[in-house]
């Protein structure tokens, strides 16, 4: 898909539902419906990520923010999904434009094959002229499996589009240098390296399961791909209009003059980490040279029940992540290759094969600009002992 004029609305929570009542905000909803009106009048392509759906349906199965387990979450979500939907579909209505839910879970984004079946669908909608409303589908994602929070998840679809834009609208001017109740807190009006604040990115709202952490994480995702990012209040007349044209002041992380392909984004930003491996030195300089994969020979240790096909973490022994890539193998097909090495692979697994765990074309190594994410505990590390 072509870059052009694409945009991508992400709303929180505690925009769409009232946070006594749970109930939807009619008014929120109606002007940031407007804007969106406006901005397709102006040849924009317009994709919304939206949170509500389990705060919406709370009040049904008689529970609370504060007291609703996973349990209670999905069956809120399957409560809250119609009425979240039935909100956004009228007040479309009353714009002449037409709205579509696209449900995915963690899967549909991290296996490249489901991922592309949903771009697919998303592009199609498009190309309709109806407006995506993307959803985590929360009634059947357990913690282990979900996305978490829906500010990645706009990115991961930023990234599918290949939108410009990711407006993140949220119940804050942007991201702030301090905890922005903290006197002499002052708002960063403009990011170029992410890595810079993430120290003072922590809390989230009653309602939302996401805070300024994770939106930094999702404008990193989005400036790998060439899309700028911008994070604002959503308590405005115009809340997404305003924002583009600079008349409300807000927090602008700028895209990358140089983006990654899709392949690459697709393979180093990810939304949950299936497995790690630990290497020498020697094989991240080959890696670095781009002279081979990863061998048997190379792996230190491993974590993770990954399966063939997942993305791995590629860490040094002083636990800086070097690099991401395909695994060849599954998680108990790597021990066995790893722990003997002079055994003939095909021996040991039944088929012949020449034991590269991550393959040399499959394998992306991380620059400056990428998120590293935190090296495993020693006690979720399978250590490799020679046989």
């Amino acid at each position: 898909m072509p870059k052009s004029k694409r945009i991508v609305i992400k709303i929180g929570s505690s925009l769409l539902a009232n946070a006594e009542l749970l109930t939807p905000r009619w008014a929120f909803i109606q002007q940031l419906l407007n804007d969106v009106k406006t901005l397709r009048d102006e040849g924009y392509e317009v994709l919304i990520c939206s949170s509500g759906a389990v705060a919406l349906g709370l009040s049904a199965i008689g529970e609370s923010p504060e007291t609703a387990g996973l349990r209670d979450k999905q069956a809120a979500a399957a409560c809250g999904m119609p009425i979240l939907l039935n909100a956004y579909k009228q007040v479309a209505h009353e714009y002449s434009f037409d709205i579509a839910q696209v449900l995915v879970t963690l899967k549909d984004l991290e296996d490249r094959r489901r991922f592309l079946n949903t771009k697919n669908t998303v592009h199609r909608l498009i190309q309709a002229g109806i407006t995506p409303i993307v959803n985590e589908n929360d009634s059947i994602t357990t913690e282990e499996i979900r996305v978490g929070d829906n500010d990645r998840l706009a990115a991961k679809v930023a990234q599918m589009v290949q939108a410009e834009t990711l407006v993140i609208l949220t119940c804050v001017d942007g991201l702030y240098d301090r905890n922005p109740e903290e006197p002499g807190a002052k708002l960063v009006e403009t990011v170029n390296d992410v890595n810079e604040f993430l120290e003072v990115t922590k809390g989230v709202s009653s309602l939302g399961s996401g805070g300024m952490l994770t939106k930094m994480q999702a404008a990193n995702m989005a400036q790998n791909s060439g899309c700028t990012t911008i994070i604002g209040n959503g308590e405005a007349e115009r809340p997404v209009t305003s924002l583009l044209d600079g008349t409300r002041k807000h927090t602008k992380c700028i895209a990358h003059d140089k983006p990654a392909t899709d392949w690459t984004t697709w393979l180093t930003d990810r939304l949950q980490m299936a497995g790690s491996i630990v290497v020498p030195e020697t094989a991240i300089d080959a890696l670095c040279r781009g002279e081979r994969g990863l061998l048997r020979q190379d792996i230190q240790s491993i974590q993770g029940t990954f399966v063939r096909g997942d993305v791995l973490h590629i860490y040094d022994e002083q636990g800086n992540e070097r690099a991401r890539g395909l695994a060849n193998f599954t998680a108990e097909e790597t021990l066995i290759l790893a722990r003997n090495k002079e055994i003939p692979a095909k021996q040991l697994l039944g088929f012949q094969t020449n034991a590269t765990i991550v393959s040399r074309d499959n394998i992306v190594v991380l620059d400056d600009r990428h998120i590293q994410w935190d090296t495993p505990s020693d006690d979720e590390l399978e250590q490799i002992q020679e046989s």
